[in-house]
């Protein structure tokens, strides 16, 4: 029922009440999510893929580079879900770091992982698209399909329109994404953008370059906040 009842929010017009009820539904999730993350501190976000099982080679690749990432002081924070997903999360865990998961309702493939040590649920994707670059001080990007790409190029449109800064975003995976690049200059030859927007992305297969390029970029250049003190009044608390 609930699956149907977010079908029908894309359905057009509805009653008064009905869309009453839906902002307060999409109010509610958005202050869970910022209530449950505010104090985790600056996250890198890693997208791929949840088709990908522990035998191949993306998921080792995922569960590195999330260790490194971890090492360099960042939470991670993923989809929540298996595959590429599970193995970030569970290289975050192996380096002691801090690992976050935003699952989202589906009727297929999006159980929370057992990786996570924080643990979001929402219904609406935009809410939980919302959650994955909020706290996000960049991107890294694993070979993935409909849903990685859309999360992709959401966080590149973004920052090409400065709606966040420029963090990075690293792409890995050369072979899968050559295609990508050749659309992505092929933009640049039609001038539907920039050759500078080139700029905002790195693809590699190197995890220590992927890991070099955050340091440089993130790190070094926009500097770890410190985590925001909890207000026991309210209820909150540290991951």
């Amino acid at each position: 029922m609930k699956h149907v009842a977010r079908k029908k929010l894309l359905e057009g017009p509805r009653s008064r009440r009905h869309e009453l009820l839906t902002v307060l539904r999409v109010m509610h999730e958005m202050v869970y999510g910022f209530r449950k993350l505010h104090f985790v501190g600056p996250c890198i976000t890693i997208f791929g893929s949840a088709r990908v099982n522990e035998n191949d080679p993306e998921y080792q690749l995922a569960r590195t580079v999330a260790g490194e990432v971890s090492n360099l002081g960042f939470a991670v924070m993923t989809g929540g879900g298996p595959g590429i997903m599970e193995a970030a999360n569970r290289g975050a865990q192996e380096a002691e770091g801090l690992s976050i998961g935003c699952n989202v309702v589906l009727p297929h493939e999006q159980d929370p992982n057992r990786y996570l040590d924080l643990s979001l649920r929402f219904r609406y994707f935009f809410v939980r698209k919302l959650m994955l670059v909020k706290y996000s001080y960049g991107f890294v990007v694993l070979p993935g399909g409909f849903g990685t790409l859309d999360e992709l190029f959401e966080a590149l449109t973004l920052i090409q329109t400065g709606k966040i800064k420029d963090f990075p975003v690293v792409i890995l995976g050369t072979e899968y994404w050559k295609n990508l690049e050749s659309q992505v200059d092929a933009m640049v030859i039609k001038k539907f953008i920039d050759e500078s927007d080139k700029n905002y992305i790195l693809v590699t297969d190197n995890c220590q370059e992927a890991i070099n390029h955050i340091q440089q970029c993130s790190l070094r250049k926009f500097q770890l906040h410190r985590r925001m003190r909890p207000v026991k009044l309210l209820g909150e608390k540290r991951p």
